[in-house]
């Protein structure tokens, strides 16, 4: 299984990421949607998993999402929240094996306690010196593997 994770969109959804997403089983958007239909444009690629990010509260096409989930797909079970810090579970005491984030715009992948953490970037308006991201991860015999994908986009213009 392949899951395509995605954040921090905030209202622009890249032709980059849709193709670098493209195959993917199910996608996973942890939060910072932002306006303009991206989870049905995501949902014309793979079921959509989502929660809402900080910049999400106070929208109504989000009040539906829940500021995290727990999902199992294909015997992998996943916690997806937008920022680590608010992580307020033992990922290993609840049989989770892969946590999402988002929120830093900084993708990282990490493994903890036998726990992968994956935080995918951002996909959305580049900020800062930061990549814009996704990431992939793999769900097999082997485990779990996961990838950052870095997309390629304009550099924002330089200020002098």
């Amino acid at each position: 299984m392949r899951i395509g994770l995605i954040s921090d969109t905030h209202g622009l959804l890249r032709d980059e990421a849709l193709a670098a997403l493209r195959g993917c089983d199910h996608i996973v958007h942890s939060g910072d949607i932002g306006t303009g239909g991206i989870l049905e444009r995501l949902a014309e690629l793979a079921p959509v998993t989502a929660i809402r990010g900080n910049n999400d509260e106070g929208l109504s096409a989000f009040e539906h999402l829940p500021d995290t989930c727990c999902v199992d797909l294909a015997g992998t079970r996943l916690y997806v929240l937008h920022d680590l810090a608010q992580l307020a579970i033992d990922p290993a005491v609840q049989g989770v094996q892969l946590v999402v984030s988002g929120h830093s715009h900084k993708p990282r992948i990490d493994r903890r306690n036998g726990v992968l953490y994956v935080n995918p970037g951002s996909a959305g308006p580049r900020r800062f010196a930061l990549p814009v991201a996704v990431a992939i991860v793999t769900a097999d015999a082997r485990g779990l593997r996961a990838e950052t994908i870095e997309l390629s986009v304009a550099a924002p213009p330089r200020r002098r």
